[in-house]
């Protein structure tokens, strides 16, 4: 079972003192990298985020943003400084008797003064809010991982067809290359008996020749190989490990069974068949690069 390195989740997780919101994608990268962003007040909890995240998550460029939204009841306390409304009212008292004035003073106006009211911040309890910020932080990981097993499962069926293309044109790659050497073999002769013109033709030299053409053409154990590593392919896409790794080394050593192919090639149709072999094989690496 594939999955991919591409992903986003979210998740939420909500208390009478407020709401965290954590937001996680990822992208391909070679080795698993975690990168957390914590309101200041939570920055404390960024390993154990990161122990969290990287549990599930093994490969990719990963990011996780976390936000925190305090509710307005546990924001703020509004607080009345009695010692300072008292000392407004006694002021304003004694000016209202210096001026003649009515001493019927509003609330508002002693309220409006510096001082008088204050908004006491209730600060976070990290312990406290723990719990409740990695539940928001596992909900974001199930997601993320659930969409990056989709992925993988449309990743595995796209491999595995082109895999299974590649193998059909290698069939015919083995299928033809004796046919190449016969080939091979009656144009010479024909050349050859041209160029005598009646004389005798020397078999034994004509068969040295053929010999040492069909050693140089040889892909005997190049092919053998191929199937080596289709076969390992294969088995790498039932395992429930993480195989990106492994696929991409299959990948490289593919490949370079296919050019040695190609060098030894010495024939249009093989030419042909092994331009189309590396063209999907391409394909395939850019597949495998995004598996985890």
């Amino acid at each position: 079972m594939l999955k991919s390195m591409t992903g986003y989740g979210k998740g939420e997780a909500a208390s009478p003192q407020g709401n965290f919101t954590v937001e996680i994608r990822s992208v391909n990268h070679r080795y698993g990298e975690v990168s957390v962003r914590l309101p200041r007040s939570f920055m404390a909890l960024e390993n154990d985020v990161k122990r969290l995240v990287s549990s599930v998550l093994k490969r990719g460029k990963i990011d996780v943003f976390v936000q925190w939204e305090e509710t307005a009841a546990a924001g703020a306390l509004t607080q009345i400084d009695l010692a300072a409304a008292r000392g407004y009212y006694e002021s304003f008292s004694k000016l209202a008797d210096e001026l003649q004035l009515s001493r019927d003073l509003p609330i508002s106006l002693i309220l409006s003064q510096k001082g008088v009211v204050k908004d006491s911040t209730v600060s976070i309890d990290e312990a406290e809010l723990q719990p409740l910020l990695f539940s928001a932080v596992q909900s974001a990981v199930v997601a993320i991982d659930a969409m990056r097993t989709r992925e993988g499962d449309a990743l595995e069926i796209d491999l595995l067809a082109r895999r299974r293309q590649i193998s059909e044109w290698t069939d015919q790659i083995g299928v033809r290359t004796p046919q190449v050497v016969a080939e091979y073999r009656q144009k010479l002769r024909t050349r050859l008996e041209q160029l005598l013109e009646g004389s005798e033709l020397d078999e034994a030299r004509l068969a040295q020749e053929i010999a040492l053409m069909a050693d140089r053409s040889d892909i005997t154990e190049e092919l053998v190989r191929l199937a080596s590593h289709f076969s390992q392919f294969d088995e790498a896409l039932g395992l429930t490990e993480q195989v990106g790794r492994k696929l991409d080394f299959l990948m490289q050593e593919m490949n370079r069974e296919v050019n040695t192919i190609g060098s030894k090639s010495n024939d249009a149709e093989l030419t042909a068949l092994v331009v189309r072999i590396k063209a999907e094989m391409e394909k395939m690496r850019e597949q495998v690069q995004n598996v985890e």
